[in-house]
């Protein structure tokens, strides 16, 4: 994707998301190069469905199915946990974790049912796992990929009041905390989202 700018009007590319959050992050870092993200509920787009058993064939089903719709660009996003002793479990599903166990899907729940699943695991390894595609039309043959993992441990414990999802129990032994006990701005430096959105940019700007 070309990101000359020289006719003065940034090129708009459509976000397969509507996250205010992601729309916020991923538009202050695009804008350098030229780039417009609409969420695509703006453009009246609809949420794609995520049948796949992989992070990158669910974004990349996102990406295409917002490209499909409005003709434009489009970028998408698939995001999760693994957890090593759970055989890579929750993975896609990690959003509806406890639901697939009849329980509602909500943060307290899936953090409850992860807890209870590790109870006697020695290996609490675990990594949080971020895919960012975008492509230039619904039938890209080369889409850009940009991919992060975060390593840490489960803790049996819930700590920290920021964040989201599995962060209160997701710890870091580098860093002495979990990621709901980091700040927000450091959050956003070191996850990997952070990872995966670095890597995308780079081959978005040798494109």
């Amino acid at each position: 994707m070309s990101t000359d700018t020289s006719s003065g009007a940034p090129r708009r590319v459509v976000l397969a998301s509507n996250n205010a959050g992601k729309l916020r992050e991923f538009s202050a870092l695009f804008a350098p190069l030229g780039i417009e993200l609409i969420p695509q509920a703006q453009l009246g787009v609809s949420e794609a469905e995520e049948p796949h058993v992989t992070f990158v064939e669910n974004a990349l089903a996102k990406a295409r199915h917002a490209s499909a719709a409005t003709g434009l660009p489009a970028l998408a996003d698939d995001s999760g946990l693994c957890v090593a002793a759970l055989g890579g479990a929750p993975g896609v599903y990690s959003a509806r974790y406890a639901q697939l166990q009849g329980g509602p899907r909500e943060d307290g729940a899936n953090n409850a049912l992860l807890v209870r699943n590790l109870a006697g695991q020695a290996d609490r390894h675990a990594w949080y796992v971020a895919v960012l595609v975008m492509v230039q039309s619904a039938d890209d043959p080369c889409p850009l990929i940009g991919e992060g993992h975060w390593h840490g441990e489960i803790a049996a414990e819930p700590r920290g009041e920021h964040g989201f999802g599995y962060d209160p129990h997701f710890f870091l032994p580098s860093l002495g905390k979990t990621a709901a006990e980091l700040d927000p701005a450091e959050k956003n430096r070191v996850s990997h989202r952070a990872m995966a959105l670095a890597q995308l940019l780079e081959k978005l700007r040798a494109r």
